[in-house]
Parts: C-alpha cells; sequence; structure tokens
C-alpha cells in the first residue's frame, strides 16, 4: 500500500510543464482524499504526521498547509470524543464517586489518575520543544528521510512488543502506573512520524495488556493530548491565516476526517480482538523503507 501511494499516482496528478508541483490549492476531492488520510492514520498505528506530508507530496499537490492539517484534525478530536463518550462520563463521575467514598482502588479512579499522569510528560516535552526549537515545523526532524526512519524504528519496538508482550490483563486490571508508562511512551509522537497511537499501543503492549484493552486504554489517554495539540496547532493556524484554502475545502476536509476516523477507531478496536498487530509492523516497514527508496532515486524531494 505504501508503495502504491508513492509510485503509482502520476496519473492522477502530474506537475504542469516547467512546474516543480502543483498549487497547494485544494479541491473538494483533495480535501476530502486528505481528510480520509487524516482519519485513518490518526488512530491506527501508522502516523498521520507522516502520512499528510508523504501523500500530498507523492501526489504533487504540494503542502496543504498547517491551517488546513491543523482544522480537519478536529474533526478527528470531534470523533474520538464522539466514540468515547459513555466511556468518558464514566470514568469522569466514577473517578469522584471513588473520591467521594475514598474508594481510591476503584476501576474508574485508577483510570482517571492515569490519564491525568499520563499527559503530563507529552505536554511537557512539547512545550519544551515550542519554548527551544522556534521553527521546529522546519526542522531536519521533519524531513522525510527522518519520517521514514521514525516509521521503520516504530516498526521494529511494535514487533518487539508483540513478541515479548505476555498480554494476560484486560481493562479492568488496568494501574495508575499503567497510564504513567503509556504517558510516556506517548511521548515518542513527538518525534514526527512515530504516531501516537503506535507508541502507546507498543507501550501497552510490553506492559503486558491486551491489545484491545491496550488500544482502548491508548484512545482514552490521547484525548487530552490530541485536543491540546489540536487547539494549539487552530491558534497558530488562526494567526497565519488560511491561503490558498478554501472554506468549503476547509468543511468537507474536516468532515470526512470525523467520519474516517470514527470508522478506523471503531474497526481498530474490532480487529485486535481476534488478530494481532503483524499487518501493521510490515505496513509501516514497507512505508520507510518506500520513501526511502524514493528519495533516493529522486521521486521524492527529502
Amino acid at each position: 500500500m505504501a508503495i502504491l501511494l508513492l509510485t503509482a499516482t502520476a496519473t492522477l496528478a502530474t506537475p504542469a510543464a516547467g512546474s516543480d508541483k502543483l498549487s497547494a490549492d485544494l479541491n473538494i476531492f483533495q480535501a476530502i482524499f486528505l481528510g480520509l488520510v487524516q482519519g485513518v492514520t490518526e488512530f491506527l498505528p501508522i502516523s498521520s504526521s507522516a502520512h499528510l506530508k508523504v501523500v500530498p507530496e507523492a501526489l504533487h499537490w504540494g503542502d496543504p498547509g498547517v491551517a488546513f492539517t491543523a482544522i480537519i484534525q478536529l474533526g478527528s478530536i470531534a470523533a474520538v470524543i464522539w466514540f468515547f463518550w459513555s466511556d468518558i462520563v464514566t470514568v469522569v463521575t466514577g473517578a469522584f464517586t471513588a473520591i467521594g467514598q475514598k474508594d481510591y482502588r476503584s476501576l474508574e479512579f485508577q483510570m482517571a489518575v492515569g490519564i491525568v499522569l499520563g499527559t503530563i510528560p507529552i505536554v511537557f516535552f512539547g512545550l519544551l520543544i515550542k519554548i527551544y526549537i522556534k521553527d521546529f515545523d522546519h526542522s531536519p526532524l521533519r524531513s522525510l528521510g527522518a519520517l521514514a526512519c521514525a516509521s521503520i524504528f516504530m516498526s521494529i519496538l511494535l514487533g518487539i512488543s508483540e513478541r515479548i508482550g505476555r498480554r494476560d490483563r484486560d481493562l479492568h486490571k488496568l494501574k495508575i502506573i499503567d497510564g504513567m508508562w503509556m504517558g510516556l511512551g506517548q511521548c515518542l509522537a513527538l518525534i514526527p512520524g512515530c504516531s501516537r497511537s503506535g507508541a502507546t499501543l507498543t507501550a501497552g503492549l510490553f506492559l503486558g495488556l491486551e491489545r484491545a484493552a491496550a488500544a482502548r486504554f491508548s484512545f482514552l489517554l490521547g484525548i487530552p493530548s490530541i485536543t491540546l495539540a489540536g487547539v494549539s496547532e487552530l491558534k497558530s493556524a488562526l494567526e497565519t491565516g488560511f491561503s490558498g484554502v478554501s472554506v468549503v475545502s476547509l468543511i468537507v476536509g474536516t468532515l470526512s476526517a470525523a467520519v474516517f476516523s470514527y470508522l478506523s477507531i471503531a474497526w481498530l478496536l474490532k480487529f485486535l480482538q481476534t488478530n494481532n498487530t503483524f499487518i501493521f509492523i510490515c505496513y509501516r516497514l514497507a512505508f520507510g523503507t518506500a520513501i526511502l527508496t524514493a528519495v533516493a532515486f529522486g521521486g521524492l524531494i527529502n
């Protein structure tokens, strides 16, 4: 699939003569397609940031811009909150009830505290990056070669977690310490191409959680960090403006991201109940290798 996306797209979009790439102005089809890419890759353990950078480049659409990617990410945020709304209400109300009854061993209290403590590391290190790396969006870490290496590295790490993880604990055996460790793993998502869901799922498997339980808690743990990141990127986008992107494209891209995010969450949770993560391990390895190959032969510009 990765090779198909990167090399077999010339018939879909060919650069105009005398131009290196098409304008970044997005039509409706492109907005819907990029919304699909955002929705599918945000929650599958394959990295949305990598795909949103590589796919438009491979299709010669140009960079859709920070504003567009920030706005359509709101669709993914809405989808995960929508999907897990009952879980969110249960955890929050259950945690307050546990505090009132001093029942600190309750599952809801353990999950709530685990999510709060697990969110602190990525917020802390994210702020450090904002403060000390002023132009992080154009740093070498965001080059295609770096994205490819991150994808390959995470495929290996996920493979190791599949190999040595016990997978003998379900969601009801979750502890505060699990949230803290998965929160530390989530910090890998600050490296473009690593994947937030991939990093937390991998951490959950290392901790001995069942695949579906690790994925479900990964999504719940990710709600605060995804929301904070989305709001931060939206703020930056509003400051820089929306040049090259129409309001209609923004709307359809966001709706597309919301729909496909919801579907990908539902599919992944069901898939992991009876399957391992081997398909994602292979995909990430192929994706990273395809990028490096395309860069090496001039198909993509690093």
